[in-house]
């Protein structure tokens, strides 16, 4: 039977967690991140990056918690088309994206994440302000409303393992585990506590990439483990219990592994795209140089990079022309198959397929890019 009250312990743990099995995986894992911190340098505006990854590791993350939305949808809510209705998931979705966005911002340059950002990001996840948990009452079920664990309930309890939680996530004389290690605690300890009535699932998986970067491990926040915990959910789930129910070494090494080669896993899928990226970009900046000449502008390439589907407007405020020329830009790309036009009602948008293609494409991550392009323009010319 499930231990449902675990007794949770403050930090750091009194395990030695770098056992011979974390410790090789703890490699293979860091060596990952590492590659993936410098091929995310090839891409010259980082926002492009920060702007297109962070919307998907939203989708993966809200997908979690079973909330599901299409690609087109968000990139359609994306354009704030008056014509467009945004469903709720999508928009769940959004605020996620927002939540992460503002968190990098708040944490990136003085490399701290505190209890008052945490807040920030689960009132722009929630769109409230409630704050930590102040009442009793808060149980996790499971599908046949069976209760599979009990939070603490006391306000006091709740507020004093989060000032733990925030001097052990800031504070690295307080353990000498490598980051990646006490990501992993961080993590399962702030589901455990599960300090807000809502959202803790997506604050908790936002609070994971905000700690590499704030510890170096990245320089913007782009790897999405919230894959690698959608295709693995029970496992995830399983594991998180499996420590409440048995708070011994051996559960906390499952654990940590676990995590450690989602690390590894999505580092590497992330590696591949950001590739794919670059190399998309490099192929339409051939093609659009001699296409416009003198005209070239490099913020059109990154308009078309920082929003998959584009319209007049963002070209205009981009590239700072009147709004006749960056319908010309446009069209014109139309024309040469390297944007695909959809009308709304009376509103045009244009579609980077391209790009989207990369995305979309991610179950099967050795997609060459240059086959991806060549697809879509014989599409176009059939």
């Amino acid at each position: 039977m499930a231990n449902r009250q675990y007794n949770i312990k403050e930090l750091p743990l009194a395990f030695d967690l770098e056992t011979k099995a974390v410790l090789k995986q703890l490699n293979l894992a860091n060596k990952k991140l590492a590659e993936l911190k410098g091929v995310a340098l090839t891409i010259p505006n980082e926002n492009i990056l920060i702007s297109t990854l962070t919307l998907q590791e939203a989708r993966e993350s809200s997908a979690v918690e079973n909330i599901v939305t299409t690609q087109d949808d968000l990139y359609k809510a994306d354009l704030d088309l008056k014509e467009t209705i945004i469903n709720a998931s999508t928009k769940e979705v959004l605020n996620y994206r927002q939540a992460l966005q503002r968190g990098f911002n708040l944490v990136r340059h003085n490399k701290l994440l505190t209890n008052n950002i945490i807040k920030e990001i689960q009132q722009q996840l929630e769109c409230n302000s409630a704050g930590f948990r102040t009442v009793p009452g808060t149980m996790l079920k499971s599908s046949d409303g069976r209760i599979v664990y009990t939070p603490p309930q006391d306000k006091k309890e709740v507020e004093l393992l989060m000032a733990n939680l925030e001097c052990y996530i800031n504070n690295p004389a307080l353990s000498s585990c490598d980051p990646l290690i006490k990501m992993a605690v961080i993590h399962h300890q702030f589901e455990s506590i599960h300090p807000f009535y809502d959202g803790n699932g997506r604050t908790g998986r936002i609070i994971s990439i905000l700690y590499l970067v704030i510890n170096d491990l990245l320089d913007i926040p782009i790897l999405y483990l919230s894959r690698y915990i959608t295709r693995n959910k029970g496992e995830y789930y399983r594991l998180l219990q499996a420590i409440r129910n048995n708070n011994s070494l051996e559960q906390w090494e499952e654990w940590i592994l676990f995590m450690l080669k989602g690390v590894e896993q999505t580092a590497g899928e992330t590696i591949r795209l950001v590739k794919n990226i670059s190399s998309l970009m490099q192929q339409y900046k051939q093609r659009l140089r001699p296409l416009f000449g003198k005209q070239y502008k490099h913020e059109l390439l990154n308009n078309l990079f920082f929003h998959p589907y584009t319209k007049i407007e963002f070209v205009e405020r981009d590239m700072m022309v009147q709004r006749k020329t960056a319908t010309k830009y446009l069209d014109t790309m139309v024309e040469e198959g390297l944007l695909e036009k959809v009308k709304i009602w009376k509103t045009n948008y244009y579609i980077n397929t391209p790009l989207v293609h990369l995305f979309t494409s991610q179950e099967t991550p050795e997609m060459n890019p240059q086959t991806v392009v060549e697809s879509v323009y014989e599409k176009e010319t059939l």
